[in-house]
C-alpha cells in the first residue's frame, strides 16, 4: 500500500478539516458501538455527506464499530452496518469477532480492519487475522520500528500505525480498570480514564504523555499513519493533520506547526517505544493540557507576573503555569499586559512582559514554567473550505418505473411500490409529460436515493400534475428506505445441550496444586512461561492438562519451540488468549479453547470461535449475569464461566520501576499502591507491568444461575501458596462467600 495519512473525525467539521489539510482518509464513529462513545460521532446524514465528499476527492472513510457487543445489541449493529454498506464506506474497524462474522457473512463488500483494541502486537497475530479475512491490522501502540517493519513484510496485508495523540497506559483492549471500578468498560467505549488518576504520594503513576513520532514517520514503510483524537475539535485535527502532511511532503520537521499544536492541546510528547524501550513516557506530576512553553517566571509582585516570552502574545490568549502540589497547571486569560511599562495588545518574542494575575491565583514563585495554552492567532490560522450541504451526499442508485392508467398512477423500485388513485386526463404534449415525470423523480438531493434509470409506461399519453408526482416520489423513497434495512443475522448452529458442569482450574505454577485433590478437577490449565518445564507437567495427569499461551508475547520464537516440544510429548490440549496463538497452533490434532482475554459476549462471536475449531470458549469476565445466561442458554459451543479470578486491570509494556533499563535485572517485583483509599498491587516482570486490585472477582454465590458447561477458577496473576489455592478451590466449589471479593460487573449494566 501507499503511505496513508489517516486523521480522526469526531464530527462533520473535523472530517472536513482533515481533508482540507491533507488527510488521505478519516476514521469516524456512528452514534452506537464506538470506542469513543462520548465523541459527537456521526448520524446517517453526516455519514452520507462526508463519505460522498471523500469519494469525490478520491479519499477514504473508515467507520469504527470497535466495541464488544452483548447479545441484545446485535440487531442494532445490523442497522449501523446497513448504513455503512448503503453509503459505501471503505472499511469497518472491528474489535468484536461477532461483528466480524456478521460483516463477512452479510456484508462481503465491506472491508474488515482489525482494531488496535485487539492488542495485535506480533507478526503471528497479524497473520492469524489476515487468514480470517481482515485486509488491515491496526497495531498496538507499544511496538518498535523494528517490530513494525517485520510485520509489514506480510504480503497482501495493510498495516496501520498510531503516530500522534493520547496514549493508554495499558495495551488497548487489555485495560479493565475503568470497568472494574465503575462498570464503565473501555471495551464498550465508556472508559473513565483511571490511568490519569493520582495513586499514592500524589503521583500520577500511569498518566501517559502524548505520542508524537514527528519526523520519525519518514522511517515507516508504506503504512497507514494514524492520528488519535476523535474527541478533539476541528482546530486540533486541522493543525495535527497539517503538521504531518508537511513532514511527509517536505521530508522535514517544522517547528512552527509543532508550536501551533501545542497551543491547541498537548500533553508533553513522547515517541513511546518506537526507537526502543523507553522509560520517559509518563508525566507523574501533572495531567491534562499544558501548552507551548514560552518562559519561566522572573518575578511575582503586586498581583502581577513578569517573564521574558519566547513567543508573541496577544490580549485574551490563554496562559498556564506549573504550580507545585497542584496536579493541573493554573490557567487564566490575559486581560492586562504591559511591555516596558506600557499597556499593549500584542507583545513580540523576546519581550519582557508583565501580566496581571486573576484574584484567585495560587502562590507563584520565580522559575515556574509558563505555557501558552490557547492562542488567538492560532485559532484564526486554520480556516478550511467545506462543501455546501448535500453537495456530495452519497445516494444509492436505483431504477424506477412509473406507470399511468386512467384512474391510477404507480411508481415502483426494487421491491417497493406505491400507488395513488387519481382521475387522469389526456395530455396535450406527451413528451413534456415524460420530462415532467423524470424531473420530479430526479428531485432527490435531500434523499438517500438517486434514480439511475426512469422507465415510464404511459400508453394513453395521460397528464399528471407535478404535485401528485412529488408526493409519489416522497412516498416511494420512504418505502424503499424501510425495505432496504432488513438484513438478517447470520444463522447460529444448534445449541449445545446442557450437562453436568465440569471444573477447570488455571494455574501459573504446578506447586499451587500440591495440596489439592485433583479428582475434583476435570481440567487443569497451565499458563506457559519459561518456568514451566516438561518435568513439572509430569506431576499432573496428562489427560487433564491444557496448556495456555499468554496474552502478550512480543517474541514468539520461545513459544514455537515450547509448543513443538510439548506436542511431541503428547500434550494436545491448548488455550489461546490472543490471536497470535492461532498461527502457532495451526496444526491437526489440536484441541483448542479460547481464554477469557479473547472477549466473548455474543453468540456470533461464539459461532466464529467454532468456525476456528475451538472446542469451548471462556466467557468474558467483565460481562454481566444477564448476558452470561443468554449465551449459556443458546450457545453453539460449550462455554466456561470464570467463577474466580484476580482481574488484571492494566496489562502494560510501560514500566513503573524507578531505575533505568540499563541497570534492570528484569526480575519479578511486587509493590502496593493506593487510589482513593483502595489498595492495588503492581506486578512487574520482564518489561511488563500488571496492576491488580486487592479484591478478586468471585461469583461463588452466583455461578449456579448460569448453566455453563464448565466453571473456571483462575489462580494466575498474583503469587498464591498451595494452602491458599486449596482454600479458594474448596470454598468456590462449595459456593461459600469469598471474603474481600467482588462480583465485578455481574450485577451491573455495562
Amino acid at each position: 500500500m501507499k503511505t496513508e495519512l489517516l486523521s480522526p473525525a469526531g464530527d462533520l467539521e473535523a472530517g472536513y478539516a482533515a481533508f482540507f489539510y491533507g488527510a488521505d482518509a478519516i476514521y469516524l464513529g456512528l452514534k452506537q458501538f464506538s470506542a469513543r462513545a462520548t465523541a459527537t460521532n456521526f448520524d446517517e446524514n453526516d455519514l452520507a455527506q462526508i463519505t460522498g465528499y471523500a469519494h469525490f476527492l478520491g479519499k477514504k472513510v473508515y467507520v469504527t464499530i470497535n466495541t464488544i457487543l452483548q447479545e441484545d445489541e446485535l440487531p442494532d449493529v445490523l442497522t449501523s452496518l446497513d448504513l455503512c454498506a448503503k453509503h459505501h464506506v471503505d472499511a469497518i474497524i472491528v474489535q468484536d469477532f461477532g461483528v466480524a462474522r456478521i460483516i463477512k457473512e452479510r456484508y462481503p463488500n465491506l472491508q474488515l480492519h482489525a482494531s488496535t483494541q485487539m492488542a495485535v502486537h506480533n507478526k503471528d497475530g497479524a497473520i492469524a487475522l489476515k487468514k480470517m479475512g481482515f485486509s488491515r491490522v491496526v497495531l498496538a501502540r507499544e511496538l518498535s520500528l523494528t517490530e513494525i517493519k517485520d510485520i509489514t513484510t506480510i504480503p497482501d496485508l495493510e498495516i496501520e500505525v498510531f503516530i500522534h495523540g493520547a496514549l493508554c497506559y495499558s495495551y488497548s483492549g487489555l485495560c479493565l480498570f475503568s470497568s472494574f471500578e465503575d462498570g464503565r468498560s473501555a471495551n464498550r467505549g465508556k472508559c473513565a480514564y483511571p490511568c490519569r488518576a493520582c495513586f499514592g504520594a500524589d503521583k500520577h503513576l500511569f498518566s501517559m504523555k502524548d505520542l508524537a513520532l514527528q519526523a520519525e514517520v519518514l522511517k515507516l514503510p508504506n503504512v497507514s499513519l494514524k492520528i488519535e483524537g476523535r474527541k478533539k475539535n476541528a482546530l486540533y485535527v486541522a493543525a495535527v493533520t497539517n503538521y504531518y502532511r508537511h513532514i511527509l511532503d517536505d521530508k522535514v520537521d517544522n517547528s512552527k506547526f509543532e508550536q501551533d499544536i501545542k497551543q491547541i492541546f498537548s500533553r508533553p510528547w513522547t515517541k513511546l517505544h518506537f526507537l526502543g524501550k523507553n522509560k520517559q513516557v509518563i508525566d507523574t506530576e501533572f495531567v491534562g493540557h499544558r501548552g507551548l512553553i514560552i518562559g519561566k517566571i522572573d518575578a511575582v509582585f503586586k498581583g502581577k507576573v513578569s517573564f521574558k516570552t519566547a513567543h508573541p502574545l496577544m490580549k485574551f490568549d490563554g496562559i498556564q503555569i506549573d504550580v507545585d502540589g497542584i496536579e493541573k497547571p493554573f490557567g487564566f486569560s490575559i486581560q492586562d499586559m504591559t511591555v516596558r511599562g506600557k499597556k499593549t495588545f500584542l507583545s513580540n518574542a523576546g519581550d519582557v512582559v508583565c501580566i496581571s494575575l486573576p484574584p484567585d491565583a495560587p502562590f507563584l514563585k520565580k522559575g515556574q514554567n509558563i505555557y501558552l495554552a490557547s492562542s488567538s492567532g492560532v485559532k484564526g490560522a486554520y480556516n478550511f473550505d467545506k462543501p455546501k450541504p448535500n453537495a456530495f451526499k452519497t445516494q444509492k442508485s436505483v431504477d424506477i418505473c412509473v406507470e399511468l392508467d386512467d384512474n391510477k398512477i404507480t411508481a415502483s423500485c426494487l421491491n417497493a411500490s406505491v400507488s395513488m388513485d387519481i382521475l387522469l386526463s389526456p395530455a396535450n404534449d406527451a413528451i413534456k409529460v415524460e420530462q415532467a415525470i423524470k424531473n420530479a423523480f430526479l428531485k432527490c438531493k435531500e434523499m438517500d436515493f438517486k434514480p439511475e434509470k426512469i422507465s415510464i409506461i404511459n400508453p394513453k399519453n395521460l397528464f399528471v400534475p407535478a404535485s401528485v408526482l412529488n408526493n409519489l416520489r416522497r412516498e416511494l423513497y420512504a418505502k424503499i428506505e424501510i425495505i432496504d434495512k432488513k438484513t438478517m443475522m447470520p444463522e447460529i448452529s444448534k445449541p449445545v445441550p446442557a450437562s453436568k458442569a465440569k471444573w477447570i482450574v488455571k494455574i501459573q505454577n504446578i506447586a499451587q496444586l500440591d495440596l489439592v485433590d485433583l479428582s475434583l478437577i476435570d481440567e487443569i490449565v497451565v499458563l506457559m512461561s519459561e518456568e514451566i518445564s516438561l518435568s513439572d507437567l509430569k506431576k499432573l495427569p496428562k489427560n487433564k492438562v491444557r496448556l495456555s499461551l499468554p496474552t502478550i508475547a512480543r517474541q514468539t520464537l520461545f513459544y514455537k519451540k515450547q509448543i513443538s516440544d510439548f506436542i511431541n510429548q503428547g500434550y494436545k490440549k491448548w488455550e489461546i488468549n490472543n490471536w497470535w496463538g492461532l498461527t502457532l497452533l495451526d496444526r491437526s490434532g489440536i484441541d483448542l479453547s479460547f481464554g477469557s482475554d479473547i472477549y466473548i459476549c455474543n453468540l456470533q462471536a461464539i459461532e466464529h470461535a467454532k468456525q476456528n475449531k475451538a472446542s469451548y470458549v471462556t466467557l468474558s469476565c467483565e460481562d454481566t449475569l444477564i448476558n452470561w445466561k443468554k449465551l449459556a442458554d443458546k450457545t453453539p459451543l460449550p462455554v466456561c464461566l470464570t467463577v474466580y479470578r484476580n482481574i488484571p486491570l492494566f496489562t502494560s509494556y510501560n514500566c513503573v520501576r524507578s531505575y533505568d533499563c540499563k541497570n534492570c535485572l528484569k526480575g519479578e517485583a511486587l509493590a502496593e499502591i493506593k487510589k482513593d483509599g483502595r489498595l492495588y498491587y503492581v506486578h512487574s516482570k520482564k518489561c511488563h507491568t500488571t496492576v491488580y486490585a486487592n479484591t478478586p472477582m468471585s461469583l461463588s454465590c452466583l455461578y449456579k444461575e448460569v448453566p455453563a458447561h464448565f466453571y473456571g477458577i483462575d489462580l494466575t496473576g498474583l503469587e498464591m501458596t498451595a494452602e491458599q489455592s486449596k482454600q479458594i478451590i474448596s470454598d468456590v466449589m462449595a459456593q461459600k462467600n469469598i471474603k474481600n471479593s467482588v462480583t465485578f460487573n455481574a450485577k451491573k449494566m455495562i
